[in-house]
């Protein structure tokens, strides 16, 4: 059983309004797709997003304008970071793009994640046929690009499960720059240019990610 880490930039024609908004402005430093649920047979279905945004009133601006949401959620985790519970139609441009992973034998990891571009970046796990067919099955119109694919094995995540991917992340730059060496030689400033973020962000990040580990490995 292998993985894939890949990344899809959809065209302007198939972005979603809020992928857009993310792309567009300087509100949204990150956000991730938590879980979902698509219901058969319905029009609807159900998502739980992760953001972090610097300005959360037009965050919700935003969203209200989208057409395709029937109803939201949204709970402040922070200043700075907030879950949305999201019940939305299902666009014909998502089912578009979702035919590529049709009649596949393939499983998408939680959470998708989407930069400041609105590129959406996924895990997925499954046979190697099966993922190279995903990757042919992807319209041609649609940017795509491997990050990394290999034998999927999660046993070192058994420490760092509780962690979000973006957590982890931030701790994984923190140890490449040298935030982590003593004496230090990478500063919070350069964790946060590597994650793309505000150094207060990226600060938040690594608090709880370390509480997290504590925890787990003391508590």
């Amino acid at each position: 059983m292998k993985f894939l880490e890949i990344s899809f930039r959809k065209p302007d024609r198939w972005l979603h309004p809020m992928q857009a908004f993310i792309r567009d402005t300087d509100v949204v430093e990150y956000e991730e797709l938590l879980t979902w649920n698509l219901l058969p047979g319905q029009p609807v279905e159900y998502e739980l997003f992760y953001v972090e945004a610097s300005d959360r009133d037009r965050y919700r601006s935003a969203i209200e304008t989208v057409e395709s949401v029937r109803w939201y959620d949204l709970t402040p985790i922070d200043d700075t970071s907030f879950y949305v519970y999201v019940c939305q139609e299902t666009r014909e441009e998502d089912r578009q793009f979702r035919r590529a992973f049709e009649a596949l034998e393939l499983v998408v990891l939680p959470p998708i994640g989407f930069d400041r571009t609105g590129t959406m970046r996924m895990t997925i796990v499954g046979e190697g046929t099966n993922l190279q067919q995903l990757v042919e099955n992807v319209p041609t119109d649609v940017d795509t690009a491997i990050q990394e694919i290999g034998e999927f094995d999660r046993r070192h995540r058994r420490v760092t499960g509780s962690l979000t991917d973006r957590q982890l992340e931030a701790l994984t730059v923190g140890l490449e720059c040298g935030y982590y060496e003593l004496p230090r030689s990478g500063s919070i400033e350069d964790v946060a240019d590597a994650l793309g973020c505000a150094s207060s962000t990226a600060s938040n990040h690594l608090r709880k990610a370390e509480a997290a580990i504590v925890q787990r490995l003391v508590g």
